[in-house]
């Protein structure tokens, strides 16, 4: 699907995703107004619900034209019904964090080590629960499938996507995959113009928007392999070139873009594809899995 038909389409496929969710995945498509609103909310929904159009117009120097465009780009007729559903996100997230130190915001120049330590722990908590809901359960089966049957899978990444690319690379090959990780783009190119049916390309994007990534997935594809995208934003570049989508939800800050948000999503669904492969040739993985311990094992005991 086109980015543009994608973007079109947030307000109708998207709303069993919970409010601030969708949020966060759509912010980068959204117009420079629309993303002060969204960015308001993100940063204290249960406050920033509370207001009303007017106010929430002032506050984000926008109008109230702009305000009901945002409500009718996330999917609701009112935003009273948008403040609802913001609302509602805020009381599941207090519940689901109940047992961690009651933090808000984002982190902030003159916070303590504790303050970083709670706000850390709850942005990432938060970003695996979040992941877990808006998962796609059978896209995820037939990343499974696909991988599972491959001859060969290459993982293509840039920043700190390249180091779960790196992480799943070293799974698979533990369980005797054929797996391989580029950390440069031309090397990644190279590899995807060699791909054939049967093997797998998958591409760990966050904004789904890197253009060397995207190119990667682009040629793989056009080489007959199976393409995957793991990536935060559903109506990004990168889904125009997978075949399957998984989508992370993740949540960013200015301290933390793109090293921990991000990273924390995309190694648990890495994580689920791993698993899954390995549960499905469950005896295979295991020897494999108990014959690699064993060699490093007995390696190391003989060099103490």
């Amino acid at each position: 699907m086109p980015a543009s038909e994608a973007r079109a389409t947030v307000a109708t496929v998207a709303t069993e995703r919970a409010v601030l969710v969708r949020m966060r995945a759509v912010l980068p498509e959204l117009r420079p107004s629309e993303q002060r609103i969204a960015a308001l909310f993100l940063a204290d929904p249960g406050a920033i619900a509370e207001l009303s159009i007017g106010e929430l117009a002032a506050r984000s120097d926008t109008s109230t034209t702009s305000v009901v465009r945002f409500c009718k780009r996330m999917g609701y007729g009112h935003l009273k019904e948008l403040r609802m559903d913001v609302l509602r996100d805020v009381t599941r997230e207090r519940f689901e964090t109940a047992g961690l130190p009651e933090v808000s915001g984002d982190v902030d120049r003159d916070d303590s080590l504790e303050d970083i330590v709670a706000k850390v722990s709850l942005a990432e908590t938060l970003s695996i629960a979040d992941t877990a809901k808006v998962l796609d359960v059978p896209a995820l089966q037939a990343a499974v499938d696909a991988v599972g049957s491959a001859h060969r899978v290459d993982i293509f990444g840039l920043g700190a996507s390249s180091f779960v690319g790196l992480d799943l690379q070293q799974k698979l090959t533990r369980i005797g995959r054929t797996a391989l990780n580029w950390s440069d783009s031309h090397a990644a190119w190279t590899s995807a113009t060699t791909m054939r049916s049967g093997a797998v390309a998958i591409a760990v994007s966050h904004s789904g928007s890197t253009v060397d990534t995207v190119e990667f997935l682009s040629i793989a594809r056009a080489a007959g392999a199976t393409t995957i995208a793991i990536t935060n934003h559903e109506g990004s570049p990168i889904v125009e070139h997978a075949d399957i989508v998984l989508t992370t939800a993740a949540r960013e800050s200015v301290f933390r873009s793109g090293a921990l948000g991000s990273r924390i999503a995309q190694l648990m669904v890495v994580d689920c594809i791993f698993i899954g492969v390995a549960q499905a040739s469950y005896e295979e993985s295991m020897e494999a899995i108990r014959n690699t311990y064993a060699v490093v094992h007995n390696l190391r005991t003989r060099r103490s």
